[in-house]
């Protein structure tokens, strides 16, 4: 079992950033790469790795982990490590994609004799920022034992949840309960601001009880200061619910959460506040 020393990471947004931070803070992190060339030369600089220009520079990694937007990206991304990366060397995808295109993507590297994970997170910047994520895996168990040091470098919770696809099967469950949370807290919200009480007593009180939630706890303060910044993009949840919505249609199923967030969610991208946190939803409940 290769044993993984050289870790590359491509995709440095407000999750990856502070994910690749940790990997270097425990030794492991060779090379970043992103999108804009300017951002991981930057990253690399600070943190004394390889700024990754081509695929070529992820050439010697053990392990390269993505953590990128698109189901497109991922997969051009795999192609490009499958032919630079060695035989036995595994790829971890952190990315929030379809079902499918996990079993594509390892497929893919499969045919080079490169290991995959599908292992998208959940806890949001601050779980990444303070190296406390959940990460939710698909994949064979003996590769997950090779990756578990390189993932508890910014996860609390690693859990094996079947094979290839089951982690963003797991994750398609998440974003249901993400959406359904947001419409509630900010409904919730909404109304107690219409009712005109007080949102310094109210938030922390809603918390104390039945009703608090990492949403509340964590965005319930800003959210009604008017504040959004991400956090989660409102952008990306769209994006994730159309993923859940097309896993959910396979089946046969709707369901009303998933639906009314769509149509929130769209109005919002559409208003152009696409890059505001998810709390920015409070915008709409506030206007009946």
């Amino acid at each position: 079992m290769n044993a993984i020393h050289r870790v590359g990471f491509i995709g440095l947004g407000a999750m990856g950033v502070p994910m690749a931070g940790h990997l270097q803070a425990k030794g492991l992190l060779a090379a970043v790469g992103n999108r804009t060339p300017a951002k991981a030369e930057t990253l690399a600089a600070q943190l004394g790795v390889t700024a990754a220009m081509a695929p070529s520079d992820f050439a010697g990694c053990d392990a390269v982990v993505l953590c990128v937007s698109k189901d497109a990206d991922v997969l051009q991304c795999c192609r490009d490590l499958a032919g630079i990366l060695a035989a036995g060397a595994l790829v971890i995808d952190h990315s929030t994609v379809a079902r499918e295109t996990a079993l594509a993507a390892a497929a893919l590297l499969a045919e080079s004799g490169i290991a995959f994970l599908d292992a998208p997170v959940s806890g949001g910047v601050e779980g990444a920022r303070n190296g406390k994520l959940s990460v939710m895996v698909g994949g064979e168990a003996d590769v997950l034992a090779r990756a578990q040091e390189l993932l508890s470098a910014y996860a609390l919770r690693v859990t094996r949840m079947g094979p290839t696809g089951a982690g963003q099967a797991t994750k398609a469950v998440n974003q249901v309960l993400v959406a359904g949370i947001a419409q509630a807290v900010c409904e919730g919200l909404a109304f107690g601001e219409a009712l005109g009480l007080d949102p310094e007593s109210l938030v922390p009180t809603l918390a104390a009880g039945a009703a608090g939630n990492w949403f509340l706890d964590k965005r319930g303060a800003t959210m009604m200061a008017g504040t959004y910044t991400p956090g989660f993009k409102s952008a990306l949840l769209l994006k994730d619910l159309h993923i859940v919505q097309a896993m959910a249609e396979a089946l046969g199923r709707r369901y009303s959460v998933v639906e009314q967030s769509l149509v929130d969610y769209g109005k919002l991208v559409d208003a152009g506040f696409g890059e505001e946190d998810t709390s920015a939803l409070i915008r709409l409940k506030r206007g009946g």
